[in-house]
């Protein structure tokens, strides 16, 4: 029952060198060349980048057992996957979702389809939703995978809630290990200045973001 489930982890796991090797822009083009190593490092962006996506839902939708929290515990089936939830559930899922829809959404807009999906940003981009985040994409996913783990009351998908975001982690460090060597003290202010993952409250209340 839960092989599918675990293959899907090991899936996510083994992209990581491939994310990491395509992120890795000088090294491959000193290697290859510019305009190879250009086309290997998008190459390599576009196939990681899809593998750990697909990966990443498989772990949501994977046969698993199921949770359910005792409160407004009213069954409704999800008619498009006929997958049965609960009420409370579908309120925790909406917030959770819009939330991490809304930044992925923004994140490939002020950064380009093309740049979110090979990882090689031409200027550091500090406009918009990245005035409030260094990366609202890898955000958005996280808030997306603990909307949808209550949504389909996937137990396994929820408690690997932690491990998805030291991944995450783990990836966002790479990448600006590499974009601190091609844009130095540039990436660098800006490093300082935005948070990577998570936005600061406003002394006042509420997030320091531009809407």
């Amino acid at each position: 029952m839960y092989i599918c489930f675990l293959l899907c982890l090991l899936g996510i796991f083994l992209t990581i060198p491939l994310l990491s090797l395509s992120v890795e822009h000088i090294k491959l083009q000193e290697k290859y060349g510019i305009e190879q190593g250009r086309k290997i490092g998008e190459i390599l962006g576009i196939i990681s980048g899809w593998g750990f996506f697909i990966f990443w839902i498989g772990i949501w939708i994977s046969p698993q057992p199921r949770f359910i929290i005792p409160i407004l515990a009213y069954m409704i089936t999800i008619p498009f996957l006929n997958t049965p939830t609960t009420a409370l559930h579908i309120l925790i899922f909406m917030p959770f979702f819009i939330i991490g829809f809304w930044f992925g959404i923004r994140g490939v807009k002020e950064l380009s389809l093309k740049v979110a999906e090979t990882r090689r940003p031409e200027r550091v981009v500090t406009t918009g939703v990245y005035s409030t985040v260094r990366h609202p994409q890898y955000l958005g996913g996280i808030f997306a995978h603990i909307g949808i783990s209550f949504l389909l009351s996937a137990l396994y998908s929820l408690l690997v809630t932690p491990l998805i975001i030291a991944i995450i982690y783990v990836i966002t460090k790479k990448e600006e290990t590499e974009l601190m060597r091609e844009f130095g003290e540039e990436y660098n202010r800006y490093k300082k200045r935005v948070p990577m993952l998570f936005p600061r409250f406003k002394k006042h209340g509420g997030f320091d973001m531009e809407l």
